[in-house]
């Protein structure tokens, strides 16, 4: 892991409501975590074998965004299961996987999350119609985040 991967994880972190994020790979473990705003500094450290980089720690955004709780509602809601960048549909010049309105089946895929280059399916964990789509295409998500609103059948 190197400090522009580094950079990119913290720039797509910025602007969520994710408190504590940590990524490991083989024998390095990146985390990252935001306290309170209350003049307690956000911090990241990396743990492994050898330092990231010469630089120092690297340090994370010092506000963390405010959860806004969840209301009750007869709709399901599909999250982010990994930080990454949403795609609607396959490819760039392919049409979307669904729109608002398409009836979707258990295990539907209903888009894609890139994460550090590996495009992960996210389908639909139970049937209904799409009532809307809440991530605009190749935006920056972060894990938990709602992505879409189901109503079940």
């Amino acid at each position: 892991m190197n400090l522009k991967e580094i950079r990119e994880i913290l720039e797509l972190l910025k602007g969520t409501d994710v408190c504590e994020f940590e990524l490991g790979r083989g024998d390095m473990v990146l985390k990252v975590r935001r306290g309170p705003a209350q003049g307690v500094p956000a911090a990241a450290s990396a743990q492994a074998a050898a330092p990231l980089s010469p630089a120092g720690p690297v340090r994370a955004p010092e506000e963390a965004q405010a959860a806004v709780p969840p209301t009750k509602s007869s709709h399901k809601e599909i999250v982010s299961p990994i930080v990454g960048t949403f795609y609607r549909s396959p490819a760039p010049d392919a049409a979307p996987f669904v729109e608002v309105g398409t009836r979707v089946v258990k295990g539907q895929v209903l888009c894609i999350v890139e994460a550090m280059k590996i495009m992960n399916q996210i389908e639909s964990d139970t049937t209904g119609t799409i009532a809307a789509i809440l991530v605009e295409n190749a935006q920056p998500v972060a894990y938990g985040q709602p992505l879409f609103h189901i109503l079940p059948e």
